[in-house]
């Protein structure tokens, strides 16, 4: 298995990891609220909300991973080239 589809992988089985940690919590969370900066939430939000952050992280990771393995890739290419012609 090639790096870049062990990475895909992972990040797969991260995003459902995650989508089961945001069901537990759903499930198993009580319905009482909380004050948060003023404002009354629901107790369950709050970890979904770090769940989501997580998530975004996770995702923008991946993103920049994707970039650099493409300038990565450009650039031996771009080598690869010089010397064809040289």
């Amino acid at each position: 298995m090639q790096a870049a589809e062990r990475r895909e992988r992972k990040f797969r089985i991260a995003l459902a990891l995650f989508a089961v940690l945001a069901l537990l919590d759903w499930f198993t969370l009580g319905q009482g609220t909380i004050l948060v900066l003023g404002r009354v939430v629901e107790v369950r939000v709050v970890p979904l909300f770090i769940i989501g952050t997580l998530v975004f992280r996770t995702v923008v990771a991946r993103s920049a991973d994707r970039i650099r393995q493409g300038q990565a890739n450009d650039q031996g290419e771009q080598e690869i080239g010089k010397d064809s012609h040289s």
